[in-house]
């Protein structure tokens, strides 16, 4: 029997016209019937991102295949399967949770047969069917908070992937609260998932995915060239070798957790803990590694840590239009501040999430924040097109929009100017890796559009187009003055800003691109600036000015190096044998544990790898960086492994 897999696919801007068409073939040439559901877009209407389908012949031998996806021709018209086929082949699929002795369930086959249905896939090779409800029980009664939701693929009438997930993620449902109940997914009548006294956390919600038929014994590797070329990834150094056994830890690790009751996998259940961590970067360190290679284990990683982006508790859902909520709808909602924050004048209502049902009853053992968010779902919808992925990082998209108090924020434009300069950085990457790849036809794309677009006005009316603003081209707003008596910042979350700049410019966000070559500047500077040393370019915080006070900070980078360092050091020839023995390093080696791949020379390079095409001194800020005598091993944790293009 043949064999059908479906996987994610993001193009390069120009390579696939809207003009033209698909077609795949094996290595060998033989054709090889292909499904594109179209999902977005580049600006030029060439394709960017689509859900390909094809079916490998049984006479491939059982072992790697390459797949290429080459110009072919219009498809012709050929019918997709419908859900009464389906049915009428036997399927049935539901979920139930027993709560006190009391069934709830909901039946993906009742729903598919009431109609009640969006497609999300439709072709001849497979079509998917979205279906949603909350959980009732036999005589009818609704369970005010829980829904279960099915993603049915199906192939033909003899298979079918089913994609369940069970919610708990209302957003305006009043006393929202922790539940616990014993689970069961049923699929074909058998079970295929069932867990006794599981705890589902408020605004959180868990994923299963099982088959109806046989499931094809088949894994999908993506080629790492193409997909950094395509620049929906940065350009990950494709040197860097990924350490087998570094993968092997991470996958112990993740085994360790699913014991728990909602577990996160490989990211700390106390997100806002410091120190070096292999998620944070524009990418998690085990996401770089699935760029990287072709590695099952890395893919597995990444996949599992995105279907475990749902235990989070910052899943809001609107009952009105069944998707995550917005600022367009509900400018005022918040998750901080006071209830009377929340009042829509427009709308003479409070848009204020309820508060929990009681004392304890939404207790959780998971804390979220902005500052160390890693990136959990873009990669995961990149590479496989599934609609839990998207939906997950919408949630958390929105999530960083409404996190900061609506005045703030200056209500519905969602600004994130408030927050550390970190925070700020990973919002905006959040927030563009969501606008970039969600479908054009979703109408979460122009809402999640326009909060990246509110942002990048900010920062270029208030520093790019500012002719009184800084000439270091360092943000100064938010928390960034957090160190020295309010006097210093910390150049490492700078830098991390400077390269979710260049990463929104890559993914074709025009505004990016001045704000990434005012942004370089800083980073610039500490490697080859006058005045400064290079030695100590990643140090940890830099003073730019004399008091908490001043509204002005320092014009020049030699000021801010001499202010940083004792008279002492500042004195000392950059890089000689003196500089060394002070810094307590060696002739070349930059401070700041250069030899860790998460120490802060390593948090610099992306900053550096995406100034070095700008300028001249772009480029020699970088050669000197690379001309460092001590490096770090990227292979088992390559997120800041990025280089020019």
């Amino acid at each position: 029997m043949n064999a059908p897999v479906t996987f994610g696919q993001v193009f390069k801007a120009g390579d696939v016209k809207s003009t033209e068409y698909l077609g795949a073939k094996t290595a060998a040439g033989t054709t090889v019937p292909i499904q594109v559901d179209v999902k977005a877009r580049h600006a030029d209407g060439s394709l960017r991102h689509a859900i390909i389908t094809v079916v490998l012949p049984t006479s491939l031998p059982a072992q790697t295949q390459a797949i290429y996806l080459v110009k072919g021709t219009a498809p012709g018209a050929t019918a997709a399967a419908t859900p009464q086929q389906l049915l009428n082949a036997g399927f049935t699929s539901s979920f139930s949770a027993t709560i006190g002795g009391k069934v709830y369930t909901a039946s993906a086959d009742a729903l598919l047969k009431s109609g009640k249905f969006t497609t999300w896939m439709s072709g001849p090779l497979a079509t998917e069917w979205q279906v949603s409800a909350p959980l009732q029980t036999a005589s009818g009664e609704v369970h005010p908070h829980l829904s279960a939701r099915f993603a049915i693929r199906a192939y033909g009438t003899s298979k079918a992937r089913v994609d369940v997930t069970v919610e708990n993620a209302w957003a305006f449902e009043a006393k929202p609260q922790n539940f616990t109940y014993d689970a069961q997914v049923l699929i074909g009548g058998r079970a295929s998932y069932t867990k006794a006294g599981m705890t589902h956390y408020h605004h959180a919600r868990w994923r299963q995915v099982a088959w109806w038929g046989t499931a094809p014994a088949l894994q999908v590797s993506h080629n790492p060239a193409y997909l950094i070329a395509s620049k929906a990834v940065p350009n990950y150094d494709q040197t860097v070798k990924v350490q087998t056994t570094a993968l092997t830890d991470l996958k112990t690790t993740l085994n360790k957790t699913l014991t728990q009751a909602m577990p996160t996998g490989l990211v700390s259940t106390y997100m806002p803990m410091t120190g070096g961590r292999i998620d944070i970067g524009i990418l998690p360190g085990w996401a770089a590694m699935t760029v990287l290679s072709t590695s099952s284990v890395a893919r597995d990683l990444t996949l599992s840590t995105g279907d475990l982006a749902g235990s989070w508790s910052i899943h809001y859902r609107d009952r009105r239009t069944d998707r995550p909520v917005t600022l367009a709808d509900y400018p005022y909602m918040t998750i901080v501040g006071r209830s009377t924050d929340t009042y829509n004048p427009a709308t003479k209502q409070y848009e204020a999430f309820p508060a929990c049902a009681g004392a304890g009853l939404c207790d959780i053992p998971t804390t979220a924040d902005t500052a160390h968010q890693p990136s959990l779902a873009y990669l995961p919808y990149v590479l496989t097109g599934d609609y839990y992925y998207l939906e997950e990082l919408q949630f958390w998209a929105n999530f960083d929009s409404f996190s900061e108090n609506p005045n703030y924020r200056s209500f519905g434009k969602g600004l994130v100017q408030n927050d550390q300069v970190r925070g700020q950085a990973w919002s905006m990457r959040t927030l563009g890796q969501a606008a970039y790849i969600t479908p054009d036809s979703d109408p979460q794309k122009a809402v999640l559009t326009n909060l990246v677009n509110n942002n990048l006005n900010w920062y270029e009316t208030t520093y790019v187009n500012n002719s009184q603003a800084n000439k270091l081209g360092v943000l100064i707003n938010g928390y960034a003055f957090s160190y020295n008596n309010g006097t210093a910042i910390a150049p490492w979350q700078d830098d991390f800003f400077t390269s979710v700049a260049g990463h929104l410019s890559e993914l074709g966000f025009t505004k990016a691109q001045a704000l990434l070559a005012w942004k370089a500047q800083f980073a610039v500077s500490r490697m080859v600036g006058a005045g400064a040393c290079w030695i100590d370019g990643a140090i940890y915080n830099v003073t730019l000015k004399n008091s908490s006070t001043d509204t002005a900070i320092y014009s020049t980078i030699a000021d801010v190096y001499k202010a940083s360092h004792t008279p002492e050091i500042a004195a000392l020839t950059c890089n000689s044998t003196q500089m060394a023995a002070a810094f307590g390093v060696q002739v070349g080696e930059m401070t700041g544990v250069s030899s860790f791949n998460m120490g802060y020379p390593s948090n610099m390079q992306p900053a550096l790898a995406f100034a070095a095409p700008l300028t001249t001194d772009g480029a020699k800020a970088w050669k000197l960086f690379m001309s460092r005598t001590v490096k770090p091993d990227y292979s088992t944790a390559p997120q800041f492994a990025i280089v020019p293009r």
